[in-house]
């Protein structure tokens, strides 16, 4: 698919903490296991979730999250087991 001005749109999949601030992706895949999977299910995290990267920590982890309008941290460790389709362009 292609903008005006010859720039194009990506459909690019990553682990949700390497997300943009400030940008929005929606879940495709948890790849996390056991009580960390439960978890991240409880919290509403499933395909086709859309999630807000909002800021990241002083020490630079964790990320916090706008998701199903409230706000979570993950460290680097969860957010990177949580696939997220950003549309980039």
């Amino acid at each position: 698919m292609k903008r005006s001005r010859g720039s194009t749109i990506t459909n690019e999949i990553m682990p949700l903490y390497h997300l943009p601030i400030g940008k929005s992706g929606v879940v495709s895949s948890i790849e996390a296991e056991g009580i960390t999977r439960r978890r991240m299910l409880d919290l509403g995290l499933v395909p086709g979730t859309k999630v807000e990267a909002l800021r990241v920590s002083p020490g630079g982890d964790p990320k916090a999250y706008k998701i199903r309008g409230a706000v979570i941290a993950f460290r680097e460790k969860e957010g990177s087991q949580i696939m997220v389709k950003y549309k980039e362009g």
